[in-house]
C-alpha cells in the first residue's frame, strides 16, 4: 500500500521560493507517473506537474518557467522546486501517483492518480 507525505510548505513572500517534498513509502513510486496538484482557495483541483518513469516532465502552463519537477528514485521522493512566487500560487498542494501509468502521464485527468498525499499549504503573501 502506497503513502505519500508531503513537506515543505509555508508562508513566503511574491518573489519568494520553496521547496516541496513527498515521500513515498510501500512501493517505487517514482518507478510510474507522478504528479503535484494545487487546490486554491474556491477553485477547483488542477494539475501542475508531472513526471514519468524516465523523468520527462510535463507542466501547466501557470508554471512553466518558474516551477520544477523532480524526484529522487533512490530516496522514492518527489520534489517540486517553486521560484519567483506569485500570491495566485496560494494553494494546498498535494502529490499523486498514477501507479498504473509508467509513461506518457495525463496530468489533466487527475482521476487518474490514485494514491494522494495529504497536502500541504502554500501561502504567497506580503
Amino acid at each position: 500500500q502506497v503513502q505519500l507525505v508531503e513537506s515543505g510548505g509555508g508562508s513566503v513572500q511574491p518573489g519568494g521560493s520553496l521547496l516541496l517534498s513527498c515521500e513515498a513509502s510501500g512501493a517505487a513510486a517514482t518507478g510510474h507517473c507522478m504528479g503535484w496538484f494545487r487546490q486554491r482557495p474556491g477553485k477547483e483541483r488542477e494539475g501542475v506537474a508531472s513526471i514519468d518513469r524516465d523523468g520527462n516532465t510535463a507542466y501547466a502552463d501557470f508554471v512553466k518557467g518558474r516551477f520544477a519537477i523532480s524526484k529522487d528514485n533512490a530516496k522514492n521522493t518527489l520534489y517540486l522546486q517553486m521560484n519567483i512566487l506569485k500570491p495566485e500560487d496560494t494553494a494546498v498542494y498535494y502529490c499523486a501517483a498514477d501507479l498504473l501509468r509508467e509513461l506518457h502521464c495525463r496530468l489533466e485527468w487527475a482521476y487518474l492518480f490514485g494514491k494522494w498525499g495529504q497536502g500541504t499549504q502554500v501561502t504567497v503573501s506580503s
